[in-house]
């Protein structure tokens, strides 16, 4: 094993990271939760630069800049709505993890923050979520040649940070 995956509660906007992975909406042009948090903190050129990407389906990322917060790329992904994505959910939040790090190695980055996708308004259930984050990063970076090093996800609440913390146990026992 050659990377750390580290679990806290915070404020996914200001960790040091190579890249910050936004929980975005299909316009990538700004919305509520996560995805308002880092469009307020990164600043308007964001949104200019968000602009020129034509939007991003679900499942999929791209990239930009971080301007004004302390990564210095954000990877955009956009989760399944839970209630509308029926038996595809679970495999289009797993690619979302994917490409998101897909798209951090084609950048030679080391460090990339991931919030809890989906789970927010997009209403997908935290304990399958935090299983489907974990079990593919974690899959992703054993199985890939990487420049990536260091995984953060970042928890928003005392109740997500103990889900993740109690399904990573599991998982890597």
């Amino acid at each position: 094993m050659n990377y750390i995956i580290t679990i806290k509660k915070g404020d996914i906007t200001s960790t040091l990271v190579d890249a910050t992975v936004n929980a975005a909406n299909q316009s990538l042009l700004g919305g509520g939760g996560v995805d308002g948090a880092i469009h307020y903190a990164a600043g308007p050129e964001l949104l200019a630069e968000c602009k020129t990407l034509n939007g991003c389906k679900t499942g999929e990322a791209k990239i930009t800049n971080g301007y004004r917060i302390p990564a210095k790329h954000v990877i955009h992904t956009v989760g399944p709505i839970y209630s509308s994505a029926k038996g595809d959910a679970n495999n289009l939040l797993q690619n979302c993890y994917t490409n998101c790090l897909k798209l951090a190695d084609k950048y030679a980055l080391k460090s990339i923050s991931f919030p809890s996708i989906s789970t927010g308004a997009f209403g997908f259930p935290i304990e399958k979520a935090a299983e489907i984050a974990l079990k593919t990063t974690i899959d992703f970076l054993d199985n890939h040649p990487t420049s990536i090093k260091q995984v953060f996800f970042i928890a928003y609440s005392d109740h997500d940070l103990e889900v993740y913390q109690n399904t990573f146990d599991l998982i890597s026992t």
